[in-house]
């Protein structure tokens, strides 16, 4: 079982984690927008630059050393994500640069009158490449709406709008702001339906659950390693016959063959082989709570997640019965006890006295770091009516502790004397 006193020992690989704000131990509760890295992570960085920095394919020592460490990266990625084939795996920049160059690839073989659907529960990154896209070639763009008293997918808007012209459904596994976990699977079994295909954002799913593609079925999924205690890299996982018949924007002397096909220019090694610490970190997580070594990577980041999702969702339980107790906080989302399986441990809230600015100024200013505005699932306050002030997102991961949150209920519940 996974506990508060493993997360302290998890915590003590963060050299981030003992940072002070004036007398104040720093909380980092903004974990959607970027994690904190462990010591691995870090010192896998500098070795690749101290030890094997090189560019791609060269016939000698350095450059033999680099492309092992990305082939082990392509593996490890992966194993994260459920595939056995390391080359249906792409990175990039970062997952928005992935899927416009996904949304631009398929556009071209859409015509006037085709249909794309996206959702209103989403990042925006999974929404705009997709309404410019069909914006290109004059397909139609339909919008998934949201329950504003759940903020869970009205999936009667999703089925009454999938039809036979429909061409790409894009969905988040999870929202980024209010921690909806959406019904992927059943989506994308409707999509297949009608011959569309799902291109799929976990970016803020894969810091809490093990990611299946085959137990989603979609066609694509995108991440970013920076979300899962991993460097800025974004990562795409596409099924092998998409990838190789979709034709793809690139440079003649470019492979053709995947995965190269596929990652434009020359990649940022040094943060690749930093993925690989990522994903090793977690898997050894996994290896402690199973008291097995000799777990198989996969294996070993199943029982990993098992773990961390039964801790952070007894930090979410106390997060939400804490809040529940001040009246000046409005928590939007799932809050019903029952309904815990269906969120992950993200919240966002508003005050009635205080604007997301102001209260996320004032939280941090007693060190406890929590983001503000609309991050980027504008689509969602607009339908909710935040714009443009937003709320204040309260993000749990497995280094965050029992007295994290408590001290946090401790100041929401007055004692920022705002």
């Amino acid at each position: 079982m996974y506990t508060d006193e493993m997360a302290r020992a998890c915590r003590r690989q963060f050299p981030a984690l003992s940072r002070q704000v004036g007398k104040d131990r720093a909380i980092y509760f903004d974990g959607p927008a970027g994690t904190q890295v462990p010591q691995r992570v870090i010192e896998a960085i500098s070795d690749y630059l101290a030890h094997h920095n090189a560019n791609h394919g060269g016939l000698f020592a350095s450059s033999r050393e680099s492309d092992a460490i990305l082939d082990r990266t392509h593996q490890a990625m992966a194993d994260f994500v459920g595939s056995a084939d390391p080359d249906q795996i792409v990175f990039g920049p970062n997952m928005t640069t992935l899927t416009f160059a996904m949304s631009r690839a398929l556009s071209r073989t859409w015509k006037a009158g085709d249909e794309v659907i996206v959702t209103r529960l989403d990042h925006d990154a999974n929404v705009s490449p997709w309404v410019l896209a069909a914006a290109d070639v004059g397909a139609v763009v339909r919008y998934v709406e949201v329950d504003p008293a759940t903020c869970t997918l009205d999936l009667d808007s999703y089925y009454s709008q999938l039809n036979e012209r429909t061409r790409l459904v894009a969905v988040g596994c999870a929202s980024n702001s209010v921690g909806t976990i959406n019904p992927v699977r059943a989506m994308a079994d409707a999509a297949h339906q009608q011959n569309a295909l799902v291109y799929a954002d976990a970016v803020h799913y894969a810091p809490h659950a093990l990611l299946d593609v085959a137990a989603l079925g979609c066609d694509f999924l995108a991440c970013s390693a920076y979300k899962f205690f991993g460097p800025h890299i974004g990562v795409l996982w596409g099924r092998r016959e998409l990838l190789e018949q979709t034709a793809a924007y690139k440079l003649r002397p470019a492979p053709d063959e995947l995965p190269g096909k596929w990652m434009t220019g020359t990649q940022n090694h040094e943060c690749l082989a930093g993925v690989l610490a990522a994903v090793d970190y977690l898997a050894e997580i996994g290896r402690t709570l199973a008291s097995d070594d000799s777990l198989d990577r996969r294996h070993a980041l199943a029982s990993a997640f098992t773990g961390i999702a039964a801790y952070e969702r007894g930090l979410l339980e106390r997060l939400l019965q804490g809040l529940e107790s001040i009246d000046e906080i409005t928590v939007w989302g799932l809050t019903d006890p029952a309904r815990m399986d269906e969120r992950l441990p993200t919240i966002s809230i508003t005050h009635s006295r205080l604007t997301a600015t102001q209260l996320a100024t004032a939280l941090g200013n007693h060190g406890v770091f929590v983001w503000h505005g609309n991050y980027y699932a504008l689509q969602l306050t607009e339908s909710l009516g935040l714009e443009p002030e937003g709320m204040v997102r309260i993000g749990l991961v497995h280094y965050n502790t029992t007295d994290e949150v408590d001290r946090l209920i401790e100041l929401l519940g007055g004692a920022l004397n705002v």
